[in-house]
């Protein structure tokens, strides 16, 4: 059964998310990650809202969550901290 990364994203240093952006792919690629969504229009109608949405689907939530504790995103992870506020969220498709 699919999974999905849900993602929200404020960024707070263009610069150095550049960082993520550039290496995160990878992780996300090596793991069957397949983007939906990412950035794009869109409206927040309730909660807090973010610049960005990003949708993931992976195979399975099992995948979904190796690919987030992997080697490759925690690099990707750490290029990104101090350079955008994030939510994810990780959820069994249909």
């Amino acid at each position: 059964m699919p999974a999905y990364w849900i993602a929200h994203v404020t960024v707070t240093d263009p610069a150095r998310y550049k960082g993520y952006q550039a290496l995160a792919p990878q992780a996300f690629a090596k793991f069957g990650g397949k983007f939906l969504a990412r950035g794009g229009a869109s409206d927040s109608p309730e909660g807090a809202g973010f610049e960005r949405h990003v949708v993931i689907e992976f195979p399975d939530l099992a995948t979904a969550r190796a690919c987030y504790a992997s080697p490759e995103y925690s690099v990707a992870k750490a290029e990104r901290d101090g350079a955008a506020r994030v939510m994810i969220t990780m959820v069994e498709g249909l």
